[in-house]
């Protein structure tokens, strides 16, 4: 018996090592920063002041109201889409919908700028109709709100609406024969059916809002409405303040850890809940509703498009030519795309050893069923985690400092500043989406292979390459589509010798250049829907033909 218990030991540690390396070299970078932070001079007489409480409470308020509307809005969306599983253009809408969370910040806000701006076109329109050139609301809190909800109530009515068709067909059934009303449906059965993925979706909207940056720097309008994430630039970029750029850095820190360490408590998915019935053709809802469910989605359709076509259309009537032309553009395209392919590199690397380790500490068959295992699972789920817990401006700050201390070309430490914020901004996505196929393969084959004693990369080519496919693919296509378009990191080491996409977008928005930049946006557009839409179905394909 010990010989097998020590036979089956081995034949699992090997693979836990790359995973544990990964998760520790995860956490000792966050203390490395961590300690640069707190080894400045200022620390000694750190004060943060009333400024501070302004800023935080602000941010608080704007998170916190971001994420009830995002909540709101998509779980409204979401069971509209639910209630109407078949309509022209509906598995577009909902791809389209997902990829709300990798479409560049920038490019969506000059969209909402060209749609809602003062000579938007709603303002356009209204002046047309009725002589009245409204004054917008665009820019401070109200624009603060719409832009969060454009990309969070997208992402969390995709998120709920695997909720929603998880509910079995018979209990739909029981419904209508009872003759209840949507009401009473909502409360008695669709509500439990979402409420377990709210805790986990709402913590991790408030922490996207509360740690948001080209949003609010670009459509705060004042100072007054900045997060501590655009304090803490300005700070360093603007007043070179360290000791003011260190307080919220470290109060953001705290803060944002805190929120990390309680998600990862929080269980989001219930059991009860059988994901094998997601037809509800048979479902008929009463006229008013399906009235309701069809304007929800319209609505819904409008407000996600209109940006993007805004850019299409402004970005259209732009000198492509000329700007393909551009030197600077074709800098800042090679150096963001590259950063993005490295990225994605390393991305699949580092998920596959965190997932391989995870997986083999949570599967009872495995390693799962020691005592230590379980609290060693989630010490791999709370480094892969650490981007919300360490966001881009607080990581970019300690890359700061790294580059000040020990000198060296500006542009070194912006490529590695860069990398490094990507892979941690997508290692919780890949996480998610790595996980539950790995532990089903891990359930499926592992008395099958170990019987025949296939391990290591035997097993890695002949099961998991071909179970795990298609979440790589998804999880490469958001790993470039993110790294593509983050300003975060770039705000604090863009120069004219090293400058990317979202970079130079910013630098034409900023000269009132429209435009120049909507060309480069469009550019951008394109790029990432082809990447996340196009590109996983022709990989697949590929994968079919051979």
């Amino acid at each position: 018996m010990h010989n097998r218990l020590s036979s089956h030991l081995s034949s699992h540690l090997p693979g836990l090592v790359p995973g544990a390396f990964t998760a520790i070299a995860l956490l000792c970078l966050a203390a490395l920063l961590f300690y640069q932070l707190t080894a400045l001079p200022e620390f000694s007489s750190l004060s943060l002041g009333p400024r501070f409480v302004k800023t935080l409470g602000w941010s608080t308020l704007q998170a916190t109201l971001s994420t009830l509307l995002s909540l709101l809005l998509g779980c409204a969306v979401a069971w509209a889409l639910s209630h109407q599983p078949v309509f022209p253009g509906r598995r577009l809408l909902i791809a389209l919908l997902s990829s709300a969370m990798v479409l560049p910040t920038l490019v969506v806000v000059l969209g909402l700028v060209t749609v809602l701006g003062r000579n938007g076109w709603l303002n356009q329109l209204s002046e047309q109709l009725f002589s009245v050139r409204p004054d917008t609301w665009l820019y401070g809190l109200g624009g603060i709100l719409i832009a969060h909800c454009y990309f969070n109530a997208s992402f969390s009515a995709r998120t709920l609406l695997t909720r929603f068709e998880s509910i079995p067909a018979e209990q739909r059934k029981l419904s209508q024969a009872l003759g209840l009303t949507a009401w009473q449906r909502f409360k008695l059965m669709e509500w439990p059916a979402i409420a377990t993925a709210i805790p986990g979706l709402a913590t991790t909207i408030f922490l996207l809002c509360f740690t948001s940056f080209a949003i609010v720097l670009i459509l705060g309008g004042s100072p007054k409405f900045n997060t501590l994430e655009v304090s803490i630039y300005e700070a360093i970029k603007l007043d070179f303040n360290l000791g003011r750029a260190l307080g919220l850095a470290l109060a953001q820190l705290a803060i944002c850890a805190t929120l990390v360490a309680l998600n990862t408590t929080i269980k989001s998915f219930d059991r009860s809940i059988s994901a094998r019935s997601r037809s509800l053709n048979n479902f008929r809802d009463t006229p008013g509703n399906q009235l309701l469910q069809i304007i929800i989605i319209l609505l819904a359709g409008c407000a996600f498009l209109l940006p993007l076509m805004a850019i299409v259309y402004d970005g259209w009537s732009a000198d492509l030519a000329g700007i393909i032309k551009d030197p600077q553009f074709i800098q800042a395209s090679l150096t963001s795309i590259t950063i993005a392919l490295i990225s994605t590199l390393a991305v699949l690397l580092l998920s596959m050893a965190l997932t391989v380790c995870h997986t083999s500490l949570s599967v009872s068959h495995r390693i799962g069923n020691f005592a230590l295992a379980r609290w060693a699972a989630r010490f791999i789920s709370f480094s892969a985690t650490l981007y919300l817990a360490v966001p881009a401006l607080v990581l970019g700050f300690g890359f700061f400092l790294i580059a000040r201390q020990y000198g060296g070309a500006n542009n070194y430490w912006a490529a590695t500043a860069l990398v490094t914020a990507n892979v941690l901004m997508v290692l919780p996505f890949a996480l998610v989406t790595l996980l539950p196929a790995s532990a089903k393969a891990a359930n499926k084959y592992d008395k099958l292979a170990f019987s025949l004693g296939v391990s290591g990369y035997s097993r890695w080519r002949l099961i998991e390459s071909a179970l795990l496919r298609n979440e790589l693919i998804y999880v490469a296509s958001i790993a470039f589509c993110m790294s593509l378009g983050d300003l975060g990191i770039i705000a604090l080491f863009g120069s004219q010798d090293f400058i990317t996409l979202p970079w130079l977008l910013y630098q034409k928005m900023g000269a009132y250049r429209t435009t120049e930049a909507a060309g480069i946006a469009l550019f951008m557009l394109i790029l990432t829907l082809v990447v996340f839409l196009l590109f996983p179905k022709l990989v697949k394909r590929n994968y079919a033909v051979n």
